[in-house]
């Protein structure tokens, strides 16, 4: 418990969604390294962190009693601080290995740009491109929050959905920026707010409970709800055979649009009911993989290709499930070093350094 106590897993006010992260990032490593169970299939758990996303940013900071104009600057030094170091450091890395030092190249990984051109060749760390999404949700977000205050919850939607048809006009534009409407509702923020809108209701309707001081809720109905409603939209794509390369509308529909939904309808019932499962996301180990979480993200498809795959998976011959079982450990130890080592002391020393310090 010591080195728990030391990172100071229990400050959450809501543990239950740090958990879920760790979550999350293991669907991830499944889906590119899965197990061999006899039939092939793919889900896209980005709902799970977008809709996570678009919680916290409004229930951190949509109410903050901060200097309005300070708090702008704090906002973005705490959002650097938690996204770019370890990007940095990763990146870096998967760049020495590729060797490409193309200065286009660079820029755009180093900028996170990348994932706004259709060119995956572009990206040093290919599941980085959900991390340009987040950038454009944290520079939109404080705007987002003042049309939230001004005009309401649903006149914010209906402008983020003015940007969706912006950027479904460029896309017909013979320029790889915004390629095509696939791309756009694969990998970009404005193929995907719709979900961030979903944390934002929730964090909403969750700060509204809490001036009411009415936060905890008996039974267990919204986990079960939510829960139900994330297996039926997955079990309906998996089910009829839609996917993004073969059904893009029915898939981007349901998986951008549906999905969200019930994801939130589920963290509602973990931020207010007690369950088996929100019991279970607290416990303190998996608070420790969720708030590694980010760094399990970015480094394991590197791992995979450079180290597993490469030269661990030859010494499993036969047992090809319980090598994915090893790699998979093998990525959370190498995550929780970094986390621990690097990510949470720059992250201290970055935010004491640029946080704004209140007049007394």
């Amino acid at each position: 418990m010591g080195l728990l106590s030391f990172i100071q897993l229990r400050n959450e006010r809501y543990p239950a969604l740090t958990g879920i992260r760790a979550l999350g990032a293991a669907s991830v490593f499944f889906i590119h390294l899965p197990f061999r169970t006899g039939f092939d299939f793919g889900i896209d758990v980005m709902a799970l962190f977008f809709v996570l996303s678009g919680f916290f940013i409004f229930y951190l900071y949509y109410e903050s009693k901060a200097n309005r104009q300070l708090k702008l600057r704090q906002y973005f030094v705490n959002r650097f601080a938690r996204i770019y170091p370890v990007y940095f450091l990763l990146v870096t890395i998967a760049i020495v290995l590729r060797h490409n030092f193309n200065p286009l190249f660079l820029f755009k990984n180093y900028t996170l740009t990348h994932a706004l051109f259709n060119n995956i060749s572009d990206r040093a760390i290919q599941p980085s491109w959900s991390i340009t999404v987040e950038e454009c949700f944290y520079f939109l977000a404080p705007l987002i929050m003042y049309l939230v205050k001004k005009t309401g919850f649903f006149v914010a939607l209906l402008c983020s959905a003015l940007l969706l048809v912006v950027s479904l006009c460029i896309s017909t534009l013979p320029v790889s920026f915004l390629h095509t409407p696939q791309f756009i509702f694969s990998v970009t923020f404005f193929g995907h707010f719709f979900e961030f809108f979903c944390g934002i209701f929730l964090a909403l309707v969750v700060l509204k409970k809490e001036k009411e001081g009415s936060v905890g809720l008996g039974g267990t109905k919204f986990t079960i709800m939510g829960s139900a409603g994330i297996i039926i939209t997955i079990g309906i794509l998996l089910i009829t055979g839609t996917n993004n390369s073969l059904h893009p509308l029915p898939f981007f529909f349901m998986n951008n649009f549906i999905l969200p939904i019930p994801v939130a309808v589920l963290y509602y019932g973990l931020i207010r009911e007690k369950s088996w499962l929100s019991c279970f996301l607290s416990l303190s180990w998996m608070g420790l993989l969720g708030r590694t979480s980010y760094a399990f993200y970015l480094v394991h498809v590197m791992i995979i290709e450079s180290l597993a795959l490469p030269f661990i998976a030859d010494h499993f011959p036969g047992h090809y499930n319980f090598f994915v079982l090893v790699t998979f450990l093998l990525v959370q130890l190498i995550a929780c070093c970094i986390f621990i080592f690097y990510e949470l002391p720059l992250n201290r020393i970055i935010r004491d350094r640029f946080s704004v310090k209140k007049k007394r």
